[in-house]
């Protein structure tokens, strides 16, 4: 399994960025995938997942109406579309795949 993060960078409040997950070493079509994320000193926490089809997402109750998890399965990629970003969101965002499996990271922070 190897998962890939891009997409991180510095942005100011109230902007928008596109994480991109690329996904290899196993059936990504198959697979439910999620994004968390760990700030300074806090534990990584559960940010949103999508099933295996693209047609069940959730999410944690604050980035909900912000962020959107998206997949396209011919590309083997997952995405994470962030908008009206705030200073907490600041964190390492991981790509998961829900049955096993963790990218290396990207770095997204939020400031002024």
């Amino acid at each position: 399994v190897q998962l890939v993060e891009s997409g991180g960078g510095l942005v100011l409040p109230g902007g928008s960025l596109r994480l991109s997950c690329a996904a290899s070493g196993f059936t990504f079509s198959n697979n439910a995938m999620s994004w968390y994320r760990q700030a300074p000193g806090k534990e990584r926490e559960f940010v949103a997942v999508i099933s295996s089809g693209g047609g069940s997402t959730n999410y944690e109750d604050s980035v909900k109406g912000r962020f959107a998890i998206s997949r396209d399965n011919a590309k083997n990629t997952v995405y994470l579309q962030m908008n009206s970003l705030n200073p907490e969101d600041t964190a390492m965002y991981y790509c998961h795949r829900v049955l096993g499996g963790w990218g290396q990271g990207t770095q997204v922070t939020v400031s002024s």
